[in-house]
């Protein structure tokens, strides 16, 4: 299976192979970021991030075939990202999956990115259905079951921006550069006085497992606008708070959720599994290992490189849908919008609606 992912602002391929087991090889991957053209805006720019893969897309399927040593007569099928995503970027994957299925005579596979990775721990290792998934990345921050491939229960979401926009907007306030996660988390480790900067807890006696992030950013460009002269000791006491605020968020939400997973499904193997880019924070990381141990949870989470977005994820969600008889036309449409909970979206969508459909 040859995948191809642009949703936003990485283009990447890679090919995977799916034993009859189940286990998974990844045969050939790449990835190329664009990191030092959107650094100056200070985030990704939609108009740059589609130029960009639409210039990369076809060289870089062709180099994975090469170092596999394959064609695309070999493959079974190609698999890529349909959405969600910046919608120019998600063209440049899925049309030009289109033509190798098309020229190839082999399937399309048209991929939700989100459903990449949630499987994204599969790459790696046996995972069982079902598990709970926390999926925090620059877009998207929610809580959801996993009962298998296309079967989604969203438990919570943010209300209003996601976990890694707000790392990337608060690192912006305090002139730490793109992309906002890691420069913060370089910057806290910095920090003389932790406690310094006392930030507020979000949605603080609200119940449920849904996310806020708003008024945490507000509070950041707050305490960095009453310092007189902010120096490099001031970058890394905030830094330092804002990246605890935003840990002790998403472990708190999550808990609630593990509590939820635990009601519904009692027998089920008690698994928290950990995806998108800000899973890769280890401050994240550390805080949800916590609650999930309190919980007798074991937390799951891919290596680095498969946190991030990576079209090896893209591949192996293909590949699980292939091996299930799912497959495409060649109409499949990009979609800027698409939850993996079609129905909760449809009738309580977290952070509203418009003509494209529901946000999350």
């Amino acid at each position: 299976m040859l995948g191809l992912e642009s949703s936003c602002d990485d283009t990447a391929a890679a090919i995977v192979r799916r034993g009859a087991d189940g286990a998974i090889t990844v045969l050939a991957e790449a990835v190329i970021n664009q990191n030092a053209a959107h650094a100056p805006f200070g985030g990704v720019v939609p108009e740059i991030a589609a130029r960009a893969h639409a210039e990369r897309m076809d060289g870089l399927a062709a180099q994975v075939l090469a170092d596999a040593g394959l064609s695309p007569g070999d493959l079974d099928a190609v698999a890529a990202t349909a959405g969600p995503g910046l919608i120019g970027g998600v063209m440049a994957a899925l049309m030009t999956a289109k033509g190798i299925a098309l020229g190839a005579g082999i399937a399309l596979v048209a991929v939700n990115h989100l459903e990449g990775h949630a499987l994204s721990p599969r790459l790696t290792g046996r995972l069982d259905f079902p598990y709970l998934l926390l999926l925090v990345s620059g877009g998207h921050t929610q809580l959801l079951i996993v009962e298998g491939i296309g079967a989604m229960t969203r438990l919570g979401s943010t209300i209003d921006d996601a976990a890694g926009e707000a790392f990337d907007k608060t690192a912006k306030i305090m002139g730490l550069g793109f992309p906002g996660g890691p420069a913060i988390e370089r910057a806290a480790r910095a920090a003389a006085d932790p406690a310094r900067f006392a930030l507020p807890r979000m949605l603080a006696g609200k119940q449920g497992c849904d996310f806020s992030f708003a008024g945490l950013k507000t509070a950041a460009r707050r305490a960095w606008d009453g310092l007189e002269t902010p120096d490099e000791s001031n970058r890394a006491d905030l830094a330092h708070a804002v990246q605890g605020a935003i840990a002790a968020h998403l472990a708190e939400r999550t808990g609630r959720a593990m509590d939820v997973f635990m009601d519904r499904l009692p027998a089920a193997s008690r698994t928290l599994v950990a995806a998108g880019g800000v899973a890769a924070n280890q401050t994240v990381r550390s805080a949800l290992t916590a609650e999930a141990g309190a919980r007798g949870f074991n937390l799951v989470a891919p290596p680095l490189k498969y946190c991030t977005d990576n079209a090896a994820m893209i591949a192996l969600a293909g590949a699980e849908r292939l091996a299930l008889g799912l497959t495409d036309g060649l109409d499949a449409p990009a979609r800027a919008r698409w939850p993996l909970d079609a129905d909760a979206a449809a009738l309580a969508p977290a952070a509203g609606s418009g003509r494209k459909g529901p946000k999350a």
